[in-house]
């Protein structure tokens, strides 16, 4: 049996609510790390560059944490409009855009970690296939595939 526009829009905002779940774990940990990196030894011995490139990953952080959560919230204050479509539509676009300001913040971490541990021209090119890795892999394919299918 095919279900309706009700029930698919229904399934629709489950499944997205239940994606923020898994990607939402990911985004504490790293700004919980962020939130604990000024406070070692190690922070001191950063570069100038290095500590914007930290403050950057930490501000794209919490940006990213917000969007993410902002779906739940968002759910949560508007749960009797009777407007679920335009809702998911909107809770879509937050993800989306949390998991870029997500993406650049683990690039930016990487850049940092991989500074401290060796130096910083390899740190610069490991953040830079980082960065590559998040595109192909959360952009680049699943908009190949939509585009392929002629959903674009």
């Amino acid at each position: 049996m095919e279900e309706d526009k009700k029930e698919r829009v229904d399934r629709e905002l489950i499944e997205l609510l239940n994606e923020l779940r898994v990607v939402l774990p990911g985004a504490q940990i790293i700004f919980a790390f962020l939130l604990t990196l000024p406070f070692t030894g190690v922070f001191a011995r950063l570069t100038a560059a290095q500590h914007d490139v930290y403050f950057a990953s930490f501000l794209c952080t919490a940006a990213g944490s917000a969007l993410l959560m902002a779906p739940s919230t968002n759910h949560r204050l508007r749960f009797r409009e009777r407007d679920k479509e335009q809702m998911l539509f909107w809770f879509n676009r937050l993800m989306l855009a949390g998991t870029v300001f997500l993406a650049l913040a683990v690039t930016g971490v990487v850049y940092v970690v991989t500074a401290v541990v060796f130096e910083t021209p390899l740190a610069a090119v490991v953040a830079g296939l980082t960065a590559g890795w998040f595109v192909v892999f959360w952009y680049a394919i699943p908009l190949y595939h939509r585009w392929r299918h002629g959903e674009l």
